[in-house]
């Protein structure tokens, strides 16, 4: 044993001479190790420069937000993002930052950790994409329009949560790799500093398949949301009939109760490869209870600064892709309507009661109809223009002198946008 243990020691001695002595062993040497630091490493980003025209100028927009006061035309750089990802056996940290015009801000910031044994069940924290639906964790690179639909956009402000994920899915060399469920908990309020102790709940759980050519997709998944806010005063409002007309009632209950919100949402996509091209369809559908304020309907992002207003919502997209034949352009329809109060329509919108407070804009249901055709220009570079045709839905209560809050027509907020993207 004594003999073996000296024939090692001499062996390894030999070898750290021969590499003290061989500059090319020990530079071969550093170069794979620092070979393997790259393999672990991945630096990707985008950046998407546009230009838009809007029918009116200073509307209030959901295509890359609201134009300025007197203006109706605009460049700007939607999107530049850089994300860092590093992954070691079965863990990966992962940061993302988005510059543009507007500042430097945080998109991503997470951990996600693997088990070793069956692979099949990963932890993630930190800043991430919330796990609900389709469309909000689909890559903004990846759009085939210029942004979300408005429902996905009202309710999911920035995509991104601070929170906890728990993923189960099977690897890839399991019969059962095509489910996924995903459980989490998030602060609620996007990416910024928590304002109160309450958590919001999402659960998605999944399927998606392909046929062995690959010529044949479908996905399917279904998406529960549960949570909400404290309120900063102890008066909510909901909608009940006054003298025959919807309007929003109070309650008093406790400054620092949670609010209701919670969405159900169902989403699907098929894709087919045949002789006219690639042929898409996606959908997603939601609804459920969302609190908001008297004047917005969109999920807090801060701490509530008035009354909570409760209010029924639905919403829904569909998507039309056809890729031409196989040269490189695609065509898009797309067809996205969100009502965010489906107790009221039309002229019951803004009716006055004695007793109770009227709706108002904040309660309009829009339609948009989006119109665009994509080039790509090889596999980094694509150019997209694309026509929204947005409508509003009407309303004799609120009608004002100025084009920009005249809610008793539609209004000329139609937006077209061209935009470059350069991924990497």
């Amino acid at each position: 044993m004594l003999s073996t243990l000296f024939v090692v020691a001499g062996f390894g001695a030999v070898m750290a001479q021969e590499s003290a002595e061989n500059p090319l062993a020990a530079a071969v040497e550093q170069l794979q190790s620092d070979n393997d630091i790259a393999k672990r490493l991945q630096i990707t980003g985008y950046v998407q420069a546009q230009y838009q025209k809007a029918d009116t100028a200073g509307i209030s927009s959901m295509e890359g937000g609201n134009f300025g006061s007197g203006i109706d035309n605009r460049f700007m750089v939607r999107r530049g993002r850089l994300k860092v990802g590093y992954t070691y056996d079965n863990a990966q940290a992962v940061m993302q930052l988005d510059m543009t015009e507007k500042g430097l801000g945080l998109k991503d910031a997470y951990v996600s950790l693997t088990e070793p044994w069956l692979k099949a069940i990963s932890l993630t924290g930190g800043v991430f994409n919330r796990p609900f639906g389709y469309e909000v964790s689909y890559s903004s690179s990846s759009l085939e329009s210029p942004e979300r639909a408005r429902v996905i956009q009202t309710l999911f402000p920035g995509e991104e949560d601070l929170g906890g994920k728990l993923t189960l899915q099977a690897p890839k060399t399991s019969p059962w790799n095509f489910i996924k469920l995903d459980v989490g908990l998030f602060a609620g309020n996007g990416i910024n500093v928590e304002t109160d102790s309450y958590k919001d709940l999402i659960v998605h759980l999944s399927a998606s398949k392909a046929t062995s050519d690959e010529h044949l997709k479908w996905g399917l998944g279904a998406s529960f949301y549960a949570g909400g806010f404290a309120t900063t005063t102890a008066k909510t409002y909901s909608m009940t009939k006054v003298n025959g007309v919807e309007a929003f009632t109070a309650t008093t209950g406790k400054k620092g109760d949670e609010t209701n919100r919670q969405y159900l949402g169902l989403d699907g996509q098929f894709s087919y490869d045949w002789t006219p091209g690639i042929t898409q369809l996606k959908a997603e559908y939601l609804s459920g209870k969302q609190p908001g304020m008297a004047a917005s309907n969109a999920s807090l992002t801060a701490a509530a600064s008035g009354d909570v207003y409760n209010r029924d919502f639905s919403g829904y997209y569909v998507y039309l892709i056809q890729n031409i034949m196989q040269s490189p352009f695609q065509a898009v329809v797309k067809y996205d309507v969100y009502d965010p109060n489906t107790a009221v329509s039309g002229n019951e919108i803004g009716k006055t009661v004695t007793g109770a407070v009227a709706t108002g804009t904040a309660d309009i249901k829009y339609s948009t109809i989006g119109l665009g055709l994509n080039y790509n220009f090889n596999s980094n570079v694509r150019l997209m223009a694309y026509y929204d045709i947005v409508k509003n839905e009407t309303t004799s209560n609120i009608r004002t002198a100025s084009t920009l809050s005249d809610l008793s027509k539609d209004r000329k907020d139609n937006v077209f946008t061209f935009r470059i993207q350069y991924k990497f």
